[in-house]
């Protein structure tokens, strides 16, 4: 089987491809938008749309312009001479090549000088969509010839060039009307306003790029500043500088490489990252969390707890894909990207991006592959990466092969997959492995699992001689079958994994030593402010034992320290006068977010999955 984002990719008759209709609307646990297109339906019948009406030119339909970019392809009503569908009159071009008289096939209507006339009487393909019982009327009318050109001011009729401009909100609009339309001009929404919000919104101790400028040093004279690069961007001379390469510790003892942007490109990729959500935030589904505005990781853990307790899920597959960000494709990258975005100017920029290399240590190397980690736009690529490979094929998956209940909720590169049944989860895992490999991911062997978890996972074991099921970690939580006290129902525990908790307390211990003969005072109140972040996240029901443990961890770490200031600390400072200390200055544990169905149904209600 060949997949191809060439031509010819709406004609693909195989199931992988995704180009089959989604059903209507999906679940909230496993959350799909009714009539979404899949990774290749792109392309759509010649009904009259919305699309005219809001701003900016989009592609959709039989009105296509002559050459095909990599996304596009030709459908069965593009060829010959069709009556149905909306065919307009040819591009005239402009002749000073400013806001002159061009308009483009999409166009309702031509200009005054256009050479030609629409073609004959129009006729209707199919109803429209139907918002209600009863259908438009107007819609299916028959539409006559053009007598002539209408008497009305001229608007143009494309992004760049319209002043009505609704700004970003009608690019919502559209991108969740019409789940095909292409956005062909983008980039006059990164104004000089949008990029002083973005400069705003970086952080003030962010650390440099390559180029050294810190917010504070750029601010001096930042209006002069975001004007010539507002200038730059819309010219096409601004050029993106190779992201500095920086490392971390991970919680198994290896390093994370990071790739910090200069100040510039973080203020340019804020700017784009703001309009590219206006358009994926529609086509993203349910079940995906990780890095998307008005979701947080705590939603990500209600779902697969509301999953697992609500509907028929016997087996978990714990999944993780190995080396995601530095294995993605920049060519299948680029060819999804276009799927949506027809501005050219946005999709150079994002080539700019992926191509401008990482710096290390003075020395430049060029990345072929992969996003680099820390950028500000990184999350949105990946997940729309993963949109296309993963979560439409995974959704597809689950409606025409499986016959039981299938959950699924995905973080980022972490997801996890639960089935009702043994068989469709083996066969889940093999051809998830075989989608992956064809656009250059794989799972890592060592963090997948395919487990026994769920409502009867304890007894079966029981009966069969076996221990206690099998645990999983998802987003720092490792999550155990147990039952309730009193009424003896099934439940989840999540308790904070073991490993990530002893690398949080190192590095209060590596930090403390560093503090060691600094004031109590000051001490004092950073660790408060790490303990209180640590607790903010972790103290979910059923967690008290661990949140507990980790204060104590943390204040026997500090009872060390202190001790080792001079020879007498070890006797004048005794536990119960640390416990005392500590009690003083250190937030007490307890348990700051409610139970999983709780906060999940609150959601639900207000709309919010």
């Amino acid at each position: 089987m060949k997949e191809s984002h060439g031509e010819g990719l709406a004609n693909h008759t195989d199931p992988e491809s995704c180009v089959c209709r989604r059903e209507a609307a999906g679940e909230a646990l496993t959350g799909a938008h009714a009539d979404q297109p899949l990774s290749s339906e792109i392309i759509r019948s010649g009904a009259p749309t919305l699309l005219t009406e809001a701003e900016g030119n989009t592609e959709c339909g039989a009105n296509r312009e002559s050459h095909l970019g990599p996304a596009q392809s030709e459908t069965l009503c593009m060829r010959g001479n069709s009556l149905h569908g909306n065919r307009e009159i040819s591009s005239v071009p402009c002749t000073d090549g400013g806001q002159g008289g061009s308009e483009k096939a999409v166009g309702r209507t031509s200009e005054g000088y256009a050479g030609e006339k629409s073609d004959g009487p129009i006729v209707p393909e199919k109803l429209p969509n139907k918002d209600g019982e009863d259908p438009s009327a107007e819609a299916v009318e028959e539409r006559g010839p053009t007598k002539g050109n209408a008497n009305e001011t001229a608007v143009a009729r494309t992004q760049s060039r319209s002043t009505m401009s609704i700004g970003l909100r009608g690019v919502r609009e559209v991108a969740k009307k019409d789940r095909t339309a292409r956005f062909t001009a983008l980039l006059h929404h990164v104004t000089v306003d949008l990029l002083r919000q973005s400069f705003l919104a970086l952080k003030r101790g962010a650390a440099p790029g390559v180029d050294g400028v810190t917010r504070s040093a750029y601010e001096k004279g930042l209006e002069g500043r975001l004007a010539d690069l507002h200038t730059r961007v819309h010219r096409g001379t601004y050029r993106a500088q190779p992201s500095k390469r920086t490392y971390i510790p991970k919680p198994d003892g290896r390093k994370r490489p990071l790739g910090i942007a200069s100040l510039e490109d973080k203020i340019v990729q804020q700017a784009v990252l703001w309009v590219l959500q206006s358009i994926y935030e529609q086509d993203f589904l349910g079940f995906s969390y990780g890095f998307r505005p008005g979701r947080c990781p705590h939603d990500a853990l209600d779902a697969p707890y509301v999953a697992i307790t609500s509907k028929r899920v016997n087996w978990i597959l714990d999944a993780d894909i190995e080396g995601f960000f530095d294995a993605i494709d920049h060519q299948w990258l680029v060819k999804f990207l276009e799927h949506r975005i027809g501005d050219r100017r946005i999709l150079r920029l994002i080539r700019k991006w992926l191509c401008a290399g990482v710096s290390e240590e003075g020395e430049w190397s060029r990345t072929i592959v992969g996003v680099p980690q820390g950028s500000v736009i990184g999350p949105l690529l990946s997940g729309v990466f993963l949109h296309y490979v993963f979560d439409l094929w995974i959704e597809w998956w689950r409606r025409h092969r499986c016959r039981g209940d299938v959950v699924v909720v995905r973080y980022a590169d972490d997801f996890v997959i639960g089935f009702e049944s043994h068989s469709e989860a083996t066969a889940c895992l093999e051809a998830l492995q075989a989608r992956f490999a064809k656009f250059g991911l794989k799972l890592h062997e060592g963090k997948t699992r395919l487990i026994e978890f769920g409502r009867y996972a304890i007894e079966r074991r029981r009966r069969r001689g076996e221990g206690r099921p099998e645990t999983f970690d998802f987003l720092g939580f490792t999550h155990k079958c147990a039952r309730t006290r009193k009424q003896g129902w099934f439940t989840i525990h999540r308790h904070s994994a073991a490993k990530r908790m002893r690398a949080t307390l190192q590095e209060i211990k590596a930090e403390l030593r560093k503090r060691m003969h600094e004031p109590l005072g000051e001490t004092a109140r950073w660790l408060r402010h790490v303990v209180q972040g640590w607790l903010n996240y972790h103290a979910v029901p059923s967690n008290s034992h661990r949140i507990g443990r980790f204060v104590d961890e943390v204040t026997r770490l500090w009872l060390r320290a202190v001790r080792n200031r001079s020879q007498r600390g070890r006797h004048r400072w005794t536990w119960a006068r640390m416990q005392r200390l500590a009690r003083k200055h250190l937030p007490r544990p307890r348990i700051i977010h409610p139970y999983p169905n709780q906060r999940f149904r609150a959601r639900l209600k207000a709309g919010a999955v």
